[in-house]
C-alpha cells in the first residue's frame, strides 16, 4: 500500500499565483516535487507531486483545514545523510524567508531501531516529518 494523495484546504482567495510560485519554489527545490495547476469539480486548484502516483492537492474551501500543532505527514528517506542534506536546504531557505518553520530533535533510540528526523513547515497548513529509520 502507497499513499495515493491528500488534500490541503486554505481559505478562499488564499491560493494567489505569488503563493503557488512560493510553494513550488521551496517543495520544488528542497524535496524534488514537481507542481501544477489543475481543475477539480470546477475549482482551480494546485498539485504537488512527490513521484506521478501521489500527490498532495491544494483546494481552497470556505471551510479550510486548522492544524495549529504538529500535524503532519511522514517523509521516510533511506539514510541519515539524506535526511541531514534536506535538513540543510530548509535551514538555507530558512535564512532567506523566515516563513520556514523547522522543529529539530533529538535522535529517537530504541534496541534495534535509531529514528533520525526534523520536521519542516512551510506554507502549507501541515508539517512534513522528514525522517529516516536505521535498523
Amino acid at each position: 500500500m502507497r499513499f495515493n494523495h491528500m488534500e490541503l484546504t486554505y481559505a478562499r482567495g488564499t491560493l494567489t499565483e505569488e503563493l503557488r510560485a512560493d510553494i513550488d519554489a521551496f517543495y520544488g527545490s528542497v524535496f524534488g516535487w514537481k507542481a501544477t495547476d489543475t481543475e477539480v469539480v470546477g475549482q482551480l486548484c494546485h498539485l504537488l507531486q512527490p513521484d506521478p502516483d501521489q500527490f498532495i492537492l491544494l483546494a481552497e474551501s470556505s471551510k479550510p483545514i486548522s492544524s495549529p500543532g504538529f500535524d503532519h505527514l511522514g517523509l521516510l528517506y533511506d539514510t541519515r545523510a539524506e535526511v541531514d542534506e534536506l535538513l540543510d536546504a530548509c535551514k538555507r531557505h530558512r535564512d532567506v524567508d523566515d516563513r520556514v518553520q523547522i522543529k529539530e530533535y533529538d535522535d529517537l533510540v530504541y534496541p534495534h531501531l535509531t529514528v533520525h528526523a526534523f520536521y519542516v513547515k512551510y506554507l502549507l497548513p501541515i508539517y512534513f516529518d522528514v525522517q529516516c529509520m536505521e535498523r
